[in-house]
């Protein structure tokens, strides 16, 4: 069946490299886990009882490792968060615990960029995050790794260098909710599918970035990423 003739051209879905291959995963969309490593939870001053929540960056705003970005407007105090993320090769609404790792497809390192001083303003007055979290390049992403090669990672090193100083580092086993239970908790929420990624949340040490700043983060056992701040 011939596809209809569309008033624009079609869009296409941007792509993540898979590491050791010559082919790459489409990125459907992106979720965000909030408030999943206790430190992190504590150093903006936020209540440690309530649980991890989630929020959404759009697809087209993934930057591919290695390229150098704009400082975003509207802000003074854009900041770093390093995140591992979950890449879904399928997916479905009410996943059990038990069954979500059947859903992945690998993993990979992120950072998603926050204009800090926007998103608290927004909290401030009780409206949605999106203008401090969603923006274009806010969310750079490195290489993934196949589950079916690495396994999936539970611990291990997470870490952001800034011109070659340590910004940011703990390990894996200090998230929250792992892995299993946030893809069971979104899909409460959601109907995840294939292509669907999942930023799994920052550990203690973010901080502002400026231009002429280049960013090195990784997680132990996944690809490095870096990105050049122009």
């Amino acid at each position: 069946m011939s596809l209809p003739e569309t008033v624009i051209p079609a869009l296409n879905y941007p792509m993540l490299p898979v590491a050791g291959t010559t082919k790459r995963f489409p990125v459907r969309r992106i979720w965000c886990v909030g408030r999943n490593f206790l430190e992190h939870i504590r150093e903006l001053g936020n209540d440690e009882r309530n649980p991890p929540f989630f929020f959404a960056k759009h697809a087209d705003m993934i930057v591919q490792s290695g390229a150098t970005i704009p400082f975003p407007g509207l802000t003074k105090d854009c900041q770093h968060e390093v995140e591992m993320i979950v890449a879904l090769k399928s997916g479905g609404a009410n996943i059990s615990p038990e069954t979500a790792l059947d859903h992945v497809y690998g993993y990979g390192v992120s950072i998603d960029l926050t204009r800090r001083d926007l998103q608290m303003a927004s909290r401030k007055k009780e409206q949605p995050w999106e203008i401090g979290k969603s923006f274009d390049n806010s969310a750079p992403c490195g290489a993934l790794r196949a589950a079916s090669e690495i396994g999936h990672p539970a611990k291990g090193k997470i870490w952001l260098n800034v011109n070659g100083k340590e910004r940011q580092t703990g390990d894996l086993n200090q998230m929250i909710w792992n892995v299993p239970e946030i893809i069971a908790r979104l899909s409460l929420q959601v109907t995840l599918g294939a292509g669907d990624i999942i930023m799994t949340g920052t550990p203690k040490g973010v901080a502002a970035i400026a231009p002429g700043d280049r960013i090195e983060c990784g997680v132990e056992g996944l690809e490095p990423l870096s990105v050049n701040i122009a």
